[in-house]
């Protein structure tokens, strides 16, 4: 692998998307609603705000809140990213122990409003939330129709490959290409920015991996010595013996076949030989200590809904869980 990486187009599970669109051309075209796993329980040492924003990343805002709190942006904390292109939901929390809380509408702007605030007594860590609600409205759309409602019929009840958004990867891979000079030793990264690269580089060697699989129409499909994972523990365990029952679970969407997120640990064979070509990828992982995990390769949405509003319009809307991404379904039906 050199510098010159790019990113490529992912392989595409129902054939190659025929319809064109625009996506977000205004910020309540793309709009994503956070949802948590439990409810903040009213008291505690951490304030709780829930604000709806667009125009302005998740990290902008929690620097906001840190200023208006008086606190270290440590002590502030979110589930996830949200898109600074949309409106966008999400909950933050401020550690405030023995303090009252500042008047938080002093963060509002024209871009970031405040819809309530309640107390909890623990920290809002990353990754700990349920998924997120989508709504989207495409625009200047072009295309079979009938062809587009085949495909999402599909989705519906197979699911899409999880590939993680372009977003990831940042303007024309340049995550990628930061990555590659911070394992050479050609850049100097703080500790508190380098996850950032180190994601980047993970999520491409995920997304070839799924990509092969894609390609050769196994994706969705158990193999031998699979690593499975189960919908609601996120457990997981090696297919050893594949037979009709394991995978009448896999078809029902009660277990996925799983691919690896790089690091030390345990890599399937065949996982290994699809990434050995980029050795400078893979030994900068290990070289940062990253420990190997597991990420299913199918995600079937909730409550997929779709309406074609008029010939160049069609609103979507779906639930996905956490860590995967709207762009990753629309992409399999329309180039946006």
């Amino acid at each position: 692998m050199n510098e010159t990486i790019t990113i490529p187009e992912w392989a595409t599970a129902y054939g190659s998307p025929l319809a064109t669109g625009r996506i977000k051309t205004q910020a309540d075209d793309f709009i994503v609603e956070e949802q948590l796993p439990f409810q903040a329980d009213g008291t505690g040492e951490h304030a709780f705000i829930q604000i709806q924003k667009q125009g302005e990343n998740t990290d902008y805002v929690a620097r906001a809140l840190a200023r208006v709190a008086n606190v270290r942006q440590r002590d502030i904390g979110f589930a996830g990213l949200k898109d600074r292109h949309g409106l966008t939901t999400q909950w933050f929390s401020v550690w405030l122990p023995g303090k009252a809380d500042p008047d938080w509408s002093d963060i509002e702007t024209d871009n970031i409003n405040v819809l309530q605030s309640t107390r909890h007594s623990r920290k809002l860590k990353r990754g700990v939330l349920t998924g997120n609600q989508f709504h989207l409205l495409i625009r200047n759309l072009s295309g079979d129709k009938a062809r587009c409602e085949h495909q999402f019929e599909q989705i519906k009840t197979q699911g899409f490959p999880n590939y993680f958004g372009e977003q990831r990867f940042g303007l024309q891979g340049q995550n990628i290409k930061t990555a590659l000079a911070l394992f050479s030793g050609m850049r100097k990264i703080k500790r508190q920015q380098r996850g950032i690269y180190l994601s980047a580089a993970r999520s491409y060697l995920f997304n070839h991996i799924l990509a092969h699989r894609v390609k050769n129409n196994h994706w969705d499909q158990v193999l031998e010595n699979d690593i499975l994972m189960f919908t609601d523990s996120k457990s997981y365990f090696k297919a050893e013996i594949v037979d009709a029952e394991l995978r009448q679970r896999v078809n029902n969407g009660i277990l996925h076949p799983t691919g690896c997120l790089y690091g030390k640990g345990e890599i399937l064979a065949h996982e290994q030989t699809l990434v050995d070509d980029y050795h400078e990828l893979t030994a900068g992982l290990v070289k940062f200590d990253l420990q190997s995990d597991r990420r299913v390769l199918r995600i079937i949405p909730q409550n997929l809904q779709w309406q074609f509003l008029n010939p160049q319009q069609l609103r979507l809307s779906f639930f996905l869980p956490a860590g995967s991404y709207a762009t990753a379904l629309l992409r399999e039906v329309i180039n946006f």
